[in-house]
């Protein structure tokens, strides 16, 4: 009768154990399942390494931190960047799109990239120019696809006005751009209209990449008073080079943004890019809340500076005193 007793006790025991391992189990999935659905996984393809992207992608990250997403945290934070090869963007798209609940795109192919491989995941994208153009949504009301985001389009015929107060005397403005992206193209159409039209000779200069900037740009400013550089990923890599040959011509160079005047270009009335990735974060945050990507609006840049670089003013004996934008 004992031997039974103790036998039963046992088993009662073991039951117990068990189930309290399995009450242990339960609430520590469940535990780890809470955490989980807190913590947000964000992916950040950038297209290559300059000033104008980097800072779009420090402001997206601090305005997500200010609002509480920060990494580490409430944030898991996955970014890769493609050094500029288009190869690299294919692979890191797929790999990104696998593992991440939102993905931000920083530059026109990026976006592109991702729009090929993303079939659930949101993208939102920054530092593009022309969505529409690029194909990455139907319309900027209404989107409606998997992609939506901030343009970085910036008022050229500001930037012209700007251009005629600080060179009175040009008559002929060259303009330095890549041919093989799509955002530079579109600024360059609206630019060579707008010079033309303010009755400037215009001169094109093309190039494929940057081993092609040096020569081109020297071959330029031999012929030109002015040089405009749009919103292109490719010379804002390379504007410390441009910001040299533009002393050493003694010919002043309009930038597409106040990060690629900052490295070595004379003005701009252009987007401060640190202020667009905050505005893109803005836009993550209402899309990581519900908000439908495909009827969210694309926003343009609600930060536009007159940037002026003083030391390049200096040394080019540009006075800027008086420089002012009309309304």
């Amino acid at each position: 009768m004992y031997y039974k007793a103790v036998k039963k006790l046992a088993m009662v025991s073991v039951a117990g154990l068990a189930l309290l391992g399995l009450a242990a189990c339960s609430s520590s999935s469940s535990s780890s399942q809470g955490t989980s659905a807190d913590v947000v996984k964000v992916g950040v393809l950038q297209y290559m390494e300059h000033e104008s992207l980097t800072a779009a992608r420090k402001g997206f990250v601090d305005e997500l931190a200010a609002n509480g997403y920060k990494e580490g945290e409430k944030l898991v934070l996955d970014y890769q960047n493609a050094q500029g090869d288009q190869a690299n963007l294919q692979t890191i798209s797929e790999k990104l799109v696998d593992k991440n609940d939102l993905i931000l795109a920083i530059a026109t192919p990026s976006a592109q990239s991702l729009a090929t491989v993303s079939t659930e995941t949101p993208v939102l994208f920054t530092a593009v120019t022309d969505p529409l153009s690029a194909d990455l949504v139907e319309s900027i009301e209404k989107p409606g696809g998997l992609l939506t985001g901030t343009s970085d389009q910036a008022p050229i015929d500001k930037q012209v006005e700007l251009l005629g107060q600080a060179v009175p005397n040009a008559k002929t403005v060259g303009i330095l751009y890549t041919t093989s992206e799509r955002n530079s193209e579109v600024q360059v159409e609206e630019a060579q209209k707008l010079l033309e039209k303010a009755g400037y000779k215009v001169v094109l200069k093309g190039i494929t990449s940057s081993n092609e900037v040096q020569d081109a740009a020297s071959s330029l400013m031999k012929d030109v008073d002015a040089v405009f550089v749009p919103t292109d990923n490719t010379l804002a890599s390379t504007m410390t080079m441009i910001g040299e040959l533009s002393l050493a011509n003694k010919v002043p160079v309009i930038g597409g943004s106040t990060d690629m005047v900052d490295q070595g270009g004379l003005l701009t009335y252009g987007t401060n890019y640190e202020a667009l990735g905050r505005q893109t974060a803005q836009m993550a945050i209402k899309i990581l809340k519900g908000a439908k990507v495909g009827e969210t609006a694309v926003e343009y840049p609600k930060t536009v500076n007159l940037h002026v670089n003083e030391e390049m003013a200096k040394k080019l004996g540009v006075d800027t005193s008086k420089l002012s934008v009309s309304e």
